[in-house]
Order: structure tokens, then C-alpha cells, then sequence
């Protein structure tokens, strides 16, 4: 019975332990200072594609399904959205592929799949410094959109 009590409570440290240090990393990485973003004006004063320096691939809109040309139409026209409660919401970067930012910093949008049932997996990604991103695969990967291209 003693030795039980002793392999529990030696369990249950180790798991206190564990989760701790895990809560600790994750408070020092969310606290750690992002580069501040250029501006808007800086962006595109450069000369530089914004997010281009994501370390993404970059691709020109051209080459992406024509679907994703109708959205970024439809973001610089600032709508109408065919999904209007999903499209423009603040896309929070869970999968921290794209760079830190502040919590709104993204926006996303539904890059419609022909023969889908439902919103599909693409999606077009915006920041705050003008910065345009795409994936198919529902946030597993991005690539840098080239709008010009």
C-alpha cells in the first residue's frame, strides 16, 4: 500500500512538473518581442512584395485557381462576400506558419472550391502592411500572393 502511494504521488509530480515547464514556454514565446511590421506606406514605398520576406514561397496570383482572383477582386472592392459571416474575420494564425502579429492583424476569406459542399479549404489571408497570402490546404500551408503577377 505504501509503495503505491509513493509511485502515485511520484506520478502526479511528474505530470505537475511537465505541464509547468510547458506553461512556462509557452508564456516566454508569447511574450517574446515581435519586429515591428512596416507600414502600410513603408510596404509599398520599398518596392518589396509584402510578406516576401516570410521566407514563404511566392507565387503569382495568376497561378493560383481562378477562384482565388474572383476573392481578391471581391477584398478590394471590400465585397459583397458570398460567405459575409467567415469572410473578413480576423484569422488568428493558430498554426503559427505565417509571422507573429498582434491578434487581428489577418484577415481571411474564402477562395470558393467548385463541386464543395461547403466553404472548402481555400482561403485568402491578408495583413495590415498589405501583405496577401493563399492556401488550399485549410492552414497546413501558405504561400505569398503576388498580385501583379
Amino acid at each position: 500500500m505504501f509503495n503505491r502511494r509513493r509511485i502515485t504521488a511520484a506520478l502526479i509530480g511528474l505530470i505537475v512538473l511537465v505541464l509547468g515547464g510547458w506553461l512556462v514556454k509557452t508564456q516566454i514565446s508569447d511574450d517574446a518581442p515581435a519586429k515591428p511590421a512596416p507600414s502600410s506606406s513603408q510596404a509599398v514605398s520599398s518596392g518589396k512584395l509584402p510578406g516576401s520576406d516570410s521566407g514563404l514561397p511566392v507565387k503569382g496570383l495568376s497561378t493560383l485557381p481562378s477562384e482565388a482572383g474572383d476573392t481578391w477582386k471581391l477584398i478590394k472592392a471590400n465585397g459583397p462576400f458570398p460567405y459575409p459571416r467567415n469572410d473578413g474575420v480576423p484569422f488568428e494564425n493558430r498554426e503559427k506558419i505565417l509571422p507573429r502579429k498582434d491578434s487581428g492583424y489577418y484577415k481571411e476569406y474564402t477562395v470558393k472550391t467548385p463541386g464543395s459542399p461547403d466553404r472548402g479549404a481555400r482561403r485568402l489571408v491578408t495583413g495590415q502592411s498589405k501583405e496577401l497570402y493563399y492556401t488550399g490546404d485549410h492552414y497546413s500551408s501558405f504561400v505569398v500572393v503576388d498580385p501583379a503577377k
